[in-house]
């Protein structure tokens, strides 16, 4: 077992699907980690799929159109044990193969896209699945390591003077236009990396929520290099 993953407090290790979907959050555990050592050869998948756009969906129907080696069929058949995991549990699991997201280049005080540490919201109960196959591997912040975006005076004071409107309605343009879900690493912080493989379930700020919801980001793409990602 990873010591990174089962000594820290913000995330909860366990054994088995079943185990994932069913462990409650609580206290400060706001991640949970199936932790898994996968066989299988995810680059022979990753070079024969076909990128369309920098984020291409992959269908069970794409992978099953490859033709793989023992390796790469071992590896196509967890991608597709999780989707129907995933997806008999209720979910709708996406496997993408992906170059790049797109970047946030609308203001130069704040951004506001994935590559930035945020926190995802709902309006029901839910939860955010994710998993890395291959390429770069998103990271996780322990929620008291980390600063709202909104919260460090220079960004609020912009923000108030794109706002130009009434006061008391400040606090609902923060959050109909998702600043307030986007935050910044406090200094010597300590983020975690969810690394290649393992299947994670990250809280989501919604109503019934008991524990504050993960702190996360997506990784700067290794040059040159793919990533293929199961998230829902």
């Amino acid at each position: 077992m990873n010591d990174i993953f089962s000594n820290n407090p913000q995330i909860g290790v366990v054994s088995t699907f079943s185990d994932l979907i069913n462990t409650h959050f609580q206290g400060n555990v706001n991640a949970l980690c199936w932790y898994r050592n996968l066989d299988g050869d995810f680059k022979e998948i990753v070079s024969k799929l076909k990128l369309k756009d920098n984020i291409t969906e992959i269908s069970a129907e794409d992978l099953l159109a490859l033709d793989l080696s023992e390796q790469g069929n071992t590896a196509r058949e967890i991608i597709l044990n999780d989707l129907q995991l995933l997806t008999d549990f209720g979910a709708l699991p996406s496997l993408n193969l992906l170059k790049n997201y797109e970047r946030d280049e609308e203001f130069d005080f704040i951004s506001t896209d994935v590559y930035s540490y945020h926190v995802d919201r709902s309006p029901i109960g839910t939860d955010t699945f994710l998993c890395t196959y291959y390429g770069a591997s998103s990271d996780i912040l322990p929620n008291e390591q980390a600063l709202q975006k909104i919260q460090v005076p220079e960004i609020r004071e912009k923000l108030k003077e794109l706002h130009d409107g009434p006061e008391e309605e400040f606090e609902d343009f923060l959050k109909d236009c998702f600043f307030d879900l986007h935050y910044q690493a406090k200094p010597n912080a300590d983020a975690t990396n969810l690394g290649l493989g393992h299947l994670w379930r990250l809280a989501v700020d919604h109503p019934e929520q008991k524990v504050l919801p993960c702190v996360h980001r997506a990784p700067v793409e290794n040059e040159g290099e793919y990533r293929l990602l199961l998230i829902c």
